[in-house]
């Protein structure tokens, strides 16, 4: 329930980020209309600014709301921070971060804010306009697909902003594009349950069982009092009723460790560690450890959640009951 409420907290809310921002604007007011109470108008502004942010990450003018308070407050470090924050949710760039080194906040912390904005939209259908109007949509994509390869998402806003731009690619026809960075999206954050399902819905209307299966499988997985992968049985049976077809099976095991495979490796090329721990020799009554153990205890221990995730569901499908309480552990270190 713990983690269900953290991710709650990181959803975007914007009636109640449109609701803190207008007070943050109201008492930003008051204070350039007393002086005797500046201070302390101005502490209430930003209070209700920073709620308006956590509330609603994906309004550009929550950003722009807080950013002209520091302004006025000549608060270059609180300007430094939000800005860093930004390009966290806009996927770690290097090439961002670099550009906060050696400036003058005060002097061109707006003008960042508002470069970052226009190069990177936060709204997914301003951000699929822009793409829109290069003169090859297809040109611009594939340059927006290498970028993603290389950025950062596994803070929980970054993966809700770039699935929703991933939605508008879907909407747009070019369904291999989504799946491939989907999964790349997933690989930096595997509990992203919306995107397991849009992926799921994807793969059933292609008629690609087994994947369906494999993505409704991780749905349910990930939120057990729901049913995705049940339901979908079900209306496997529905549809080949009368068929005189072999009905469909779930997939082998060797399928099911194939899919994990290829989502683990996918995790590796953004680890902060590849390396597996050396197994001990057992020291005399000392049992040794099994080496799948091992692995997956480093993994944890380097901060590797999600290369620990799929790897713990993949002995689980391969029959190693004892892998599900590192599926858990890990959901637990990534939902943190």
């Amino acid at each position: 329930m713990s983690g269900d409420n953290a991710a709650l907290l990181q959803h975007p809310r914007r009636n109640l980020g449109t609701r803190y921002r207008t007070q943050a604007q109201k008492f930003a007011r008051l204070a350039a209309k007393d002086d005797t109470r500046f201070q302390e108008n101005m502490a209430w502004a930003e209070q209700n600014a920073r709620q308006a942010l956590l509330h609603d990450f994906t309004d550009e003018e929550n950003w722009r709301c807080l950013a002209d308070l520091k302004l006025i407050l000549s608060d270059s470090d609180g300007l430094a921070a939000l800005l860093e924050d930004l390009f966290v949710v806009l996927g770690r760039d290097a090439d961002q971060v670099d550009q906060l080194k050696g400036i003058d906040f005060l002097l061109v912390g707006g003008e960042l804010l508002e470069a970052a904005f226009m190069a990177d939209p936060l709204a997914p259908d301003a951000w699929w306009l822009l793409m829109d109007e290069k003169e090859s949509t297809d040109g611009a994509l594939e340059d927006f697909a290498e970028r993603c390869r290389r950025l950062d998402f596994s803070d929980q806003r970054a993966n809700i902003i770039y699935g929703r731009r991933l939605e508008r690619i879907r909407s747009s026809g070019r369904e291999d594009r989504f799946i491939e960075l989907a999964r790349h999206l997933l690989a930096h954050r595997p509990n992203n349950h919306e995107l397991w399902m849009e992926m799921g819905r994807l793969f059933e209307r292609r008629g690609e069982s087994d994947e369906a299966w494999s993505c409704y499988d991780h749905v349910q997985s990930l939120r057990p009092h729901t049913q995705p992968r049940d339901e979908y049985l079900v209306r496997l049976k529905q549809a080949m009723d009368g068929d005189k077809t072999s009905p469909w099976t779930r997939p082998s095991v060797e399928k099911r460790s194939e899919f994990l495979t290829q989502m683990q490796s996918l995790t590796q090329r953004i680890s902060t560690t590849v390396a597996t721990a050396p197994v001990m020799e057992p020291q005399d009554s000392e049992v040794q450890k099994d080496p799948d153990l091992v692995r997956l205890e480093a993994l944890m221990d380097a901060g590797d959640a999600s290369e620990a995730f799929f790897f713990a569901r993949r002995l689980v499908a391969q029959g190693e009951a004892w892998a599900e309480a590192w599926v858990e552990k890990a959901k637990l270190a990534f939902e943190a």
